[in-house]
């Protein structure tokens, strides 16, 4: 069985024939893709330990590269895990193999996409690409202009308003957006990764 984050509870363990890879020698295109070793793991939980979101996640950081070390991909990307890591970098840091497993965990979204993987966390990429969109638009982030366009999106109006109108207040809102100076070098950056 594999522990989950909770104590005293445990989660089932896979059934490995009922998953079938989508991608042969996922480690491999991992690592194609991001430069990033994950065979290097030594399944410790360190990054698990640093996690501040693994409540939030199906399986800790290292689960999911067990997963990819057994070519269990599908699983792996169908997982909320992969969404739900924000990149802070913090189990990298604890690490003892300095795997830098937010650049694996992005491979992975970006896996999940190309195969058009049933997103586990949908608005979680619908914020994404609100960042991205903003990015693309300002050549920064212009949060208030995200907001709105989240919850629109998500339909989700009220649940957080007092923190909005608390960010508002304290001039951490811009209501007119900032924009870059340069916008030939913005765009040369953005046609790159595309």
């Amino acid at each position: 069985m594999i522990p989950n984050t909770k104590p005293n509870t445990y989660r089932e363990v896979i059934d490995c024939a009922d998953i079938k890879p989508t991608i042969p020698g996922a480690a491999e295109a991992i690592l194609k893709h991001s430069g990033v070793n994950i065979n290097l793991c030594l399944h410790c939980r360190c990054c698990a330990g640093g996690c501040p979101f693994t409540a939030a996640m199906d399986y800790l950081p290292n689960q999911v590269i067990r997963l990819i070390q057994f070519d269990l991909i599908e699983e792996a990307l169908q997982s909320k895990t992969i969404w739900t890591c924000v990149a802070c970098n913090t189990c990298s840091a604890q690490c003892p193999m300095a795997i830098d497993i937010p650049a694996a965990m992005d491979t992975l979204r970006q896996l999940a996409i190309q195969h058009n993987i049933p997103i586990a966390e949908p608005n979680i990429l619908a914020f994404h690409q609100l960042i991205k969109g903003s990015i693309e638009r300002y050549g920064r982030t212009h949060k208030a202009e995200i907001m709105l366009r989240y919850k629109l999106k998500t339909r989700d109006y009220f649940s957080d308003m007092l923190t909005g109108l608390r960010m508002f207040v304290n001039h951490k809102l811009e209501v007119i957006p900032s924009r870059v100076n340069d916008r030939t070098a913005l765009n040369n950056i953005l046609s790159a990764h595309r």
